[in-house]
């Protein structure tokens, strides 16, 4: 087997994989159904697109200690069983109230936070439930082939959604069908897990109940300063940068004048350069903070030329190659985080990093939008993109100073080990 692959090899991961695929393209499918949903119901509005983004977001930047905790305490596979059916009960709501023609962008706010609810306990769990399918030789390969399995379907999904919306009509009603379908994709991760052979996991002993549980997990942070410029990597990229999905339908819609086909369609673009930086990091065998440092400014880079694009085919053209940018930073901040933190406290790391990665939304979503509204779409591109870069450079900068050494010195640096059990603040 390629060494791209290898972690197919186990029968665990490769149920794993697959029920991923299946919610994963209709989870795409419903981002591009409820964001046209939320155009449809405001006449293009980028501030409501903004808040129904920062919504579904809010509940990873609330609860991101208790999720994690509760990753460390309950077993994983029976954790994410819960989650994924707590996901699916909203999307089926939402579903019939589109389908029905009842759907009112209330509606869609308060069932976006909802399945936010059920995405921030999922999250943590199921980062870090990885680790225990695979060998840690394979970790890193199975993040980036997870990565791949959601950007395979990031390249398929988006597209389809956009060809339904279209078939059924275009209107709110037709988004409907497309998010009911992903109401019924979560059935397959359920099947997946059950079917998971429990004695193949190496599950760690799971955390005592008692005082102190959330406060250790930021000391573990805390006292290392090499995970802490990783956070501080993902948080300005998530913030400023990370908006693709609202700021491809602002471009779409107002600078391109475009449908909902042509819409889905840049989504579908953006997951060939995606699904190119999965498989590309499942083929890295190490991960070193300066590859993280790097992704992230050509990242932004990509992100602010984007908004100069003169046309939909042009700025189509680009996609690629922010998702490929995009990917790594993803894939190798992922890695280095799973692979550089100690199994009792990886859920409440993990948990902490999808705070800072996807909590900083419910912020940055908004003030993308209205910066959208009042100087135009391209804007949100050019600021998000800038943003990301500067959000980069003052982390690199101040995680240099803490360690005393230049910004060479830290790129040179081996990769520091976890500190022991034993050595938590």
């Amino acid at each position: 087997m390629s060494p791209t692959f290898r972690s197919l090899r186990n029968p665990n991961y490769r149920l794993y994989a697959a029920g991923g695929v299946v919610s994963n393209t209709g989870t795409w499918m419903q981002r591009v159904a409820q964001d046209w949903l939320v155009l449809q119901l405001t006449a293009n509005s980028g501030a409501a697109l903004g808040i129904t983004t920062g919504l579904q977001f809010l509940p990873f930047l609330l609860l991101g200690p208790l999720s994690g905790l509760v990753a460390d305490r309950m077993p994983k596979r029976l954790l994410l069983q819960i989650t994924n059916v707590a996901m699916a009960v909203p999307a089926l709501v939402l579903g019939l109230l589109a389908v029905t023609g009842t759907a009112q962008v209330w509606h869609v706010y308060v069932l976006a936070f909802v399945l936010g609810l059920g995405a921030a306990f999922d999250a943590p769990a199921r980062q870090s439930f990885v680790s225990e399918i695979v060998e840690p030789a394979d970790l890193t390969n199975a993040v980036g082939l997870n990565s791949a399995s959601f950007n395979a379907a990031r390249l398929v999904g988006p597209g389809v959604a956009g060809l339904l919306i279209a078939a059924f009509g275009g209107g709110a009603a037709a988004t409907g069908w497309v998010i009911l379908i992903n109401a019924v994709s979560y059935v397959a991760p359920v099947l997946a897990l059950r079917g998971m052979d429990p004695s193949q996991l190496d599950s760690p002993a799971l955390t005592h109940r008692g005082p102190g549980a959330i406060r250790e997990g930021f000391a573990y942070v805390r006292a290392r300063s090499d995970l802490l410029l990783i956070l501080a990597i993902v948080f300005s990229a998530g913030t400023f940068g990370l908006n693709f999905q609202m700021t491809s339908a602002l471009m779409a819609t107002e600078v391109f004048d475009k449908g909902p086909m042509q819409y889905g369609l840049l989504g579908t673009f953006l997951a060939v350069g995606s699904l190119s930086g999965a498989l590309l990091a499942a083929r890295r065998e190490l991960v070193r903070q300066r590859l993280v440092i790097w992704a992230g400014i050509v990242f932004g880079a990509l992100v602010t030329l984007s908004g100069l694009m003169p046309s939909y085919l042009t700025f189509a053209l680009l996609t690629p190659l922010i998702g490929l940018s995009a990917l790594t930073l993803i894939t190798s901040a992922n890695a280095y985080m799973q692979v550089h933190t100690d199994a009792g406290v990886r859920g409440r790391v993990m948990a902490l990093y999808m705070m800072i990665f996807m909590g900083g939304t419910p912020v940055g979503a908004p003030v993308i939008g209205w910066i959208g509204e009042a100087f135009g779409a391209r804007w949100t591109l050019i600021l998000g993109g800038l943003l990301t870069i500067a959000g980069i450079g003052v982390a690199s900068l101040l995680f240099a100073r803490s360690k005393g050494a230049t910004i060479a010195g830290l790129h040179a640096r081996p990769v520091p080990q976890p500190a022991a059990p034993g050595q938590l603040a």
